[in-house]
């Protein structure tokens, strides 16, 4: 059975397998709309808050949230991934090099 015959209960729980298995990206409702989930050059703090929550909209109708939250954590990336952005998976407590913005975000907040 190919994976477009699959029922969606089969194809996530095969998403969801180690991620060398499957191309799990091609499953993404993100795919193609990379500049919603990375933030541009001085982006100021509501235009992130906007342009994250379309971005979070996206991730929670994803099926490959999980793996995909998953895979940005153990690869310390940077943008919204799996609903994370970078600051929360700093701390979820998953170590960044963190871009000086959000450093100083984190130290005001503590």
């Amino acid at each position: 059975m190919s994976l477009i015959e699959q029922p969606l209960a089969d194809l996530d729980n095969e998403i969801r397998g180690p991620i060398g298995d499957i191309d799990w990206t091609q499953f993404a409702n993100c795919k193609g709309k990379t500049k919603l989930f990375f933030a541009p050059k001085a982006e100021r703090p509501q235009a992130r808050e906007r342009r994250e929550a379309k971005a979070r909209s996206l991730c929670n109708a994803c099926v490959v949230k999980d793996t995909c939250r998953e895979f940005a954590r153990n690869n310390h990336e940077y943008g919204l991934w799996g609903g994370e952005n970078e600051e929360e998976r700093h701390l979820a407590g998953f170590t960044i090099a963190a871009p000086i913005g959000v450093r100083s975000r984190l130290a005001k907040s503590a």
